[in-house]
């Protein structure tokens, strides 16, 4: 009996054995990022892909090994502690349960968010930011994580020889393939270049074509060649795009350096970025020692402890490094009869026209057509923005195609004329504006904290273009090569905000900066603070200073556990919110503010610090209140007295909700003034 019950008992444990494997084996591998505590962290940077391969081999049983084997990805030990791995899902919901490990979530695609700048930011190489950075950021290093960079025969990533090296500080370099030659393109302007693909290749579960995309740090789609001119471009005269926008074309920092690391991915025509490259890309940037990192992507997570973005910016600016985000572009048929089109101008509209316009013209010349006119969408109100059109082609607002059509349907035979004024700067309406595309506030994560933060140009952008993609990226209608290009998107407006941080409100009229979708005043959650303003940054009078520790705090008061957080300070430390001191969301030291009110009578007060930066040691500081409507605002102290021994000084704000509200939101600000600086600081006010 006790023989049989043994040989009952073996096949049982067989069968489980077999029926686990089984299920590994039809279980289909992804890519997850995996968070480690300290304790289990590699010792050394060098000795980190062989730590955690052993890792994953002890916490995971051995049957787990047969079949799909987790197979290492990456290692992670500045921008974040851990690793990325390709596993089952079995794999990882064990490995999720292991006291080493912090958190675990699955690998996700994030997208791109797709001359006159230095002028119109009022930059001059003689005066203001440009003249005192000693030429426009000298001795700064900038990464931009995107698509890569295509230096051959871009005079925008070239340098004479009065450019200085790079400083000793930057540890970086650049990796050569057999596509990109990194000893012929880089110099003491392009100072690194490297790429970043395993996690891409893992979740497409296939390796990049390289028939269509370059596995180098060669740029084959265009977005990160023209960010990076966008951020430190070389001076470089009469560049210009088919004529239109002639000038000289400079990044906002001529003087700095740039370092490019590939971390997006054309495949089958569009490109992507998977956050564990992205990740692998901040952490090599913070290991090489950037100033910058700059960032024109981006997605959507629920909370900031498993966004790799956020948990890499952290421990970025731990280390003293800026990183720029953008924000977004999520703001607010093609066939054709050729008998009715030929040789005619086609008016191409809808109510819901949100086809790409050169599908469009693809469609309108594929029938005979010889020129479009193109309206956009009427969410867009009067925004407008320019492409780089494979025929005659004018792109005109909603409310002006009306105007066209009705006058098509009144005549038997309609006339139109497309005349091309060329490059007009100076006229009506007055810059800047809010772009349409432009995504909105309020902060989804804490509506406490006011974003945007602010705006800078991200419309009709002049840069250096690769030479892989055509001017309108579609290689398959569109043969023609350019060094530089005019796109528009967030992505072009990151650059610019990199290292600027003080806004102004008014156009270049003196009116209220308007937001191009609706036609109206943009509000706070258009414009932030307003638009950046490069000089202004170089004395601002009074800076509010945000430290780590001010951001573990504001964590603390967003409700994370310990663990969460630990995916932030990645140092081994636990932190105990019971013992810090009690804060509210919206008491994080930033410079704006942003009150929710659940009923009518409340009282929100939150807590600001300020530093007096400027060349006078004493001075004193009085407030102007403008209340949001329908809110009574006071400020206390009213006046800042700051002196050699006092140079931060501390205030609050109150601001009550009245009875009733016309709007869901209601903004005003409060602005701090010695009569040679204004700090402004936006007020909204949120009724839920």
């Amino acid at each position: 009996m006790g023989k049989n019950f043994l040989i009952v008992l073996s096949l049982l444990n067989a069968a489980l054995v077999a029926t686990s494997v089984g299920a590994e084996q039809s279980d289909e591998a992804s890519t997850y990022i995996v968070h480690v505590v300290h304790a289990h962290a590699a010792n050394t940077v060098h000795l980190a892909q062989a730590h955690y391969t052993s890792f994953l081999q002890r916490i995971l049983p051995s049957h787990m090994h047969g079949g799909l084997a987790p197979r290492l990805v990456y290692a992670y030990s500045h921008a974040a502690t851990g690793f990325a791995a390709c596993m089952t899902k079995h794999q990882a919901a064990h490995i999720t349960d292991h006291p080493g490990v912090l958190a675990i979530y699955p690998d996700e695609h994030l997208q791109l968010h797709t001359t006159q700048s230095p002028s119109f930011l009022r930059l001059s190489p003689s005066v203001g930011l440009v003249q005192a950075s000693n030429g426009g950021g000298t001795g700064a290093v900038i990464v931009i994580l995107d698509t890569g960079i295509y230096p051959k025969g871009r005079r925008s990533f070239t340098a004479d020889s009065s450019f200085p090296p790079p400083p000793r500080t930057f540890r970086g370099h650049y990796v050569s393939t057999r596509s990109f030659n990194a000893t012929a393109y880089c110099n003491n302007k392009l100072v690194g270049a490297k790429f970043f693909y395993k996690g891409h290749e893992a979740m497409m579960g296939r390796l990049i074509n390289e028939t269509q995309e370059s596995k180098s740090p060669l740029d084959t789609e265009g977005h990160g060649t023209h960010t990076a001119s966008t951020a430190a471009g070389s001076a470089v005269p009469s560049a210009n795009f088919v004529g239109y926008a002639n000038g000289t074309a400079q990044g906002m920092a001529v003087r700095a350096h740039i370092a490019s690391y590939k971390v997006c991915w054309r495949d089958d025509g569009n490109a992507s970025c998977a956050t564990s490259d992205i990740l692998a890309g901040m952490n090599e940037a913070i290991a090489d020692g950037v100033d910058v990192i700059s960032l024109s992507l981006g997605g959507l997570k629920p909370q900031l402890y498993n966004e790799p973005t956020s948990l890499g910016a952290f421990n970025a600016i731990r280390r003293g490094i800026v990183v720029s985000t953008s924000a977004g572009n999520d703001g607010p048929g093609t066939m054709l009869s050729s008998n009715m089109v030929t040789g005619k101008i086609v008016l191409c509209y809808g109510t819901k026209n949100t086809t790409n316009p050169i599908v469009q013209e693809a469609a309108v010349q594929q029938a005979g057509g010889v020129g479009a006119i193109i309206s956009i969408a009427p969410e867009y109100g009067d925004f407008l923005q320019s492409s780089a059109d494979i025929l005659p082609t004018s792109t005109i607002t909603f409310k002006d195609t009306e105007t066209i059509h009705s006058y098509t349907q009144s005549v038997a035979d309609p006339v139109a004329r497309i005349d091309f004024l060329g490059t007009v700067i100076n006229q009506p309406p007055s810059a800047p504006r809010v772009a349409a595309f432009s995504s909105r506030g309020p902060n989804r994560f804490a509506p406490e904290i006011l974003k945007p933060d602010m705006i800078a140009p991200g419309v009709d952008i002049l840069a250096a273009w690769t030479r892989e993609m055509s001017s309108t990226m579609a290689n398959v209608i569109d043969n023609r090569r350019v060094e530089f290009n005019i796109i528009s998107g967030t992505s072009m407006a990151c650059p610019h905000s990199a290292m600027m941080t003080t806004a102004y409100n008014v156009d270049n009229d003196g009116n209220a900066i308007k937001d191009m979708a609706t036609g109206q005043a943009a509000g706070p959650f258009e414009l932030g603070s307003g638009h950046v303003d490069p000089n202004r940054a170089l004395d601002p009078g009074l800076v509010y200073n945000t430290t780590a520790d001010d951001y573990i705090t504001f964590l603390c008061s967003l409700g994370y556990n310990s663990s969460q957080i630990a995916l932030f300070t990645n140092d081994g430390s636990t932190t105990d919110c019971s013992t810090r001191p009690r804060r509210s969301v919206g008491d994080l030291n930033y410079p704006a503010f942003s009150v929710v009110f659940a009923r009518s009578g409340e009282q929100v007060t939150q807590r600001r610090a300020v530093t007096n930066v400027g060349a006078n040691t004493n001075v004193v500081y009085n407030v102007t209140i403008t209340a949001p409507p329908g809110t009574t605002l006071t400020v206390t102290p009213t006046r800042l007295a700051f002196d050699a021994q006092r140079r931060t000084l501390d205030y609050s704000i109150t601001v009550s909700a009245g009875a009733t509200s016309s709007s869901e939101h209601q903004w005003g600000s409060i602005v701090w003034s010695d009569g040679q600086h204004t700090v402004r600081s936006p007020v909204v006010a949120t009724w839920q």
